[in-house]
């Protein structure tokens, strides 16, 4: 173990590999053949009586085969073999709880993180386990004493943001809960398909009974009265598939208690981007929440929340210094707007005639949709404030969507003047037209925008024609 420590130090990552497996081999062979706890090395500079007992042998041995697993599960990190570093890290955890030989609030931490592990393979049951089992061991932290008072506050400082760190991982189970649903329950227009809906709620209940007799073993982590007190945690949170607006609902308030939790720490002075990220999370799960709502107006309203909560951070916020958070903002301001702009049209489509009020609203949701995208698409210019010719790859696409956003909303803008529709329609035109050459010049865009490409090319085709109709119209007038 120490010579695996010493060459993981130097950054000699394979060797201190090789070491550690043979601990571990050398453990098992040892297990295997002879069993009996070994002598503890210090024990070799003790008088006869005060020999260790093999209960306190077996304590010191298991707990140096921990410290192996525990290495072990680094270096797997270290060399890219997540999964494995993933298993070695949940039985030193394991082991940790059955031996007694942890600190609760850096037990906690390492299985919140590990809890994360398991949303990235979509193991919601295994994710939320580990967050209850952190969340309750984080608990026995608070009754630790300080053994030196002026250390307190300092302290109390670092378990409070243990306890928010915590919480994000919490928000971010409830997000990949949420929008793993909206992935399965969606059409080919992102809308609630109910057809879809009422298959997953058969096939759940059929589910439900053989899971709840199959529940992994592996993952259960502890002794019996960690294990209740987990399985209480465990039932506040689903960790299935919400299929309507009732349960995705419940899931929602889980997270943003969560979010409360997490801002009380990551407040804006001194944690910036930590904070932001906080509240996009919040944002995107009202966004996946208005996926479940079948009411339009009422969507319209958890879209308002999200305005109301991300513009004041962006007003605030100097591009100089955050200039790709800044960007993210207003990408999700402009489409949270578009978002709104689309509902209050579906909305208008209902009524037998739009009013004075309907149209106001479309048409300032569209141009306040227009000026973030056009923020966006600005910040992407060099300092001469030239467009670049050609795109970087991480920029491409929100770049192309935002185009196309463009163009459809200056499509969607409501006038009875009728220069100032052929005015509208030649400026979504020229948006559509530059998807169009954009993708000629560079034909490795193509695969970025495919869908909007197809679109803008069908309107490219379309628009010149209408435009001509309309002129002819306004002819006499003009």
């Amino acid at each position: 173990n120490s010579l695996g420590i010493l060459w993981s130090e130097r950054d000699e990552i394979k060797t201190a590999q090789t070491y550690l497996e043979s601990a571990e081999a050398l453990y098992n062979q040892y297990m295997k053949e002879d069993g009996n706890p070994p002598l503890d090395p210090s024990e070799h500079f003790m008088a006869e009586e005060e020999k260790l007992t093999d209960q306190e042998r077996s304590k010191r041995f298991e707990k140096a085969y921990t410290h192996t697993l525990y290495y072990l599960a680094q270096v797997y990190q270290h060399l890219g073999m997540i999964e494995k570093a993933a298993q070695y890290c949940h039985t030193t955890l394991k082991r940790q709880l059955e031996y007694s030989g942890y600190y609760p609030v850096e037990w906690a931490l390492n299985a919140a993180t590990l809890s994360q592990y398991y949303l990235s393979k979509q193991c919601f049951m295994e994710s939320r386990h580990c967050l209850a089992a952190a969340n309750v061991i984080f608990s026995q932290a608070g009754q630790v004493p300080s053994a030196e008072d002026n250390e307190t506050e300092q302290d109390q400082q670092d378990l409070r943001q243990r306890k928010a760190e915590i919480a994000r991982c919490w928000i971010k189970y409830c997000l990949n809960l949420l929008q793993s649903a909206r992935k399965l329950l969606e059409d080919n227009i992102g809308e609630l398909d109910p057809d879809r809906q009422l298959e997953l709620k058969a096939q759940r209940k059929k589910e439900e009974d053989e899971k709840e007799k199959g529940r992994k073993k592996a993952v259960l982590f502890g002794t019996s009265d960690i294990c209740d007190s987990v399985l209480a945690m465990e039932e506040k949170v689903s960790s299935v598939y919400p299929l309507d607006f009732q349960e995705a609902r419940e899931i929602f308030l889980v997270g943003q208690n969560y979010v409360q939790e997490a801002k009380e720490f990551f407040q804006v002075d001194g944690y910036v981007t930590d904070h932001i990220e906080i509240v996009q999370d919040h944002s995107a799960l009202f966004k996946v929440l208005a996926f479940f709502e079948e009411d339009y107006e009422r969507r319209c309203k958890m879209h308002k929340r999200r305005i109301d909560m991300l513009e004041p951070i962006y007003a605030d916020l100097n591009p100089q210094y955050y200039l790709l958070i800044s960007r993210q903002l207003q990408f999700e301001l402009a489409d949270t707007y578009y978002e709104m702009m689309d509902l209050k049209v579906a909305i208008g489509n209902r009524l037998e005639e739009l009013d004075s009020h309907t149209i106001k609203k479309i048409n300032s949701l569209a141009q306040l949709a227009i000026k973030y995208y056009e923020l966006f698409l600005d910040s992407l210019r060099n300092p001469d404030k030239v467009f670049p010719e050609e795109l970087e790859e991480d920029v491409l696409r929100p770049a192309m969507v935002a185009k196309f956003h463009i163009a459809r909303l200056y499509g969607k803008l409501i006038t009875s003047d009728g220069k100032k529709q052929l005015e509208n329609m030649q400026t979504s035109l020229e948006y559509y037209t530059f998807l169009v050459d954009y993708c000629e010049k560079y034909p490795d865009a193509v695969r970025a925008v495919e869908t909007e490409l197809e679109l803008s090319k069908e309107m490219v085709g379309l628009l010149p024609t209408r435009m001509e109709r309309l002129r002819a119209k306004l002819c006499p007038f003009i």
